[in-house]
C-alpha cells in the first residue's frame, strides 16, 4: 500500500472519530438542556404571562429538535438529513424569530425551494456508484454490500 493512501485512510478514520466525539457531546447537551425544557414547560402553568415564556419555551424546544436532527445528519452523511436539517432551522426562525413579513415570505419561498428540490432534483442514492458498494469490515477486508434501503 502506498504512503500516500495510508495517509488518507488515516486522516478520513480521525476525522469520522472526531466527527462521532461531536456528536455524542451535542447529545450530552441536548440531554441537559432537555431536561431544562421540561422544567421551564411545568413552570409554564403557573405564570401570568404564559404567553412570553411559552415563546422562549417553543424557542428552546425548535433548538433541541434542530440539535437531534443534526446528529442525525452527522450520523447518517446524506443529502435528506442535511435537507431537514435546513427546514427545521427555517422554521424555528419563522416561528420563533418575529420577523417582518417579507422575512416571512422568504422564508415561506425558500422551504418550498428545499421540497421542490427535495421532490424534483433529490437522488436518493447520492454517492452510491451501483446498486452494490464496497464496505470495509473491522479487518480492513473489503465485503461487497447490497445498497438495499434500511427499514427503521
Amino acid at each position: 500500500m502506498r504512503i500516500k493512501e495510508y495517509l488518507r485512510k488515516k486522516v478520513a478514520f480521525f476525522a469520522s472519530v472526531i466527527e462521532i466525539v461531536i456528536s455524542i457531546t451535542v447529545l450530552i447537551a441536548i440531554v441537559t438542556v432537555g431536561v431544562q425544557v421540561v422544567r421551564e414547560a411545568f413552570s409554564l402553568a403557573g405564570n401570568p404571562e404564559g404567553h412570553e415564556g411559552f415563546t422562549v419555551f417553543l424557542g428552546h424546544a425548535f433548538n433541541l429538535i434542530i440539535g437531534v436532527e443534526f446528529i442525525k445528519m452527522l450520523a447518517k452523511h446524506t443529502p435528506g438529513s442535511a435537507i431537514e436539517v435546513l427546514l427545521f432551522a427555517i422554521a424555528r426562525q419563522m416561528v420563533v424569530g418575529h420577523t417582518s413579513s417579507l422575512e416571512n415570505l422568504i422564508g415561506i419561498v425558500t422551504i418550498a425551494l428545499i421540497f421542490a428540490i427535495r421532490k424534483f432534483l433529490f437522488v436518493p442514492s447520492f454517492g452510491e456508484h451501483s446498486a452494490f458498494h464496497k464496505e470495509e469490515d473491522a479487518a480492513g477486508v473489503s465485503v461487497e454490500a447490497a445498497a438495499a434501503p434500511r427499514q427503521e
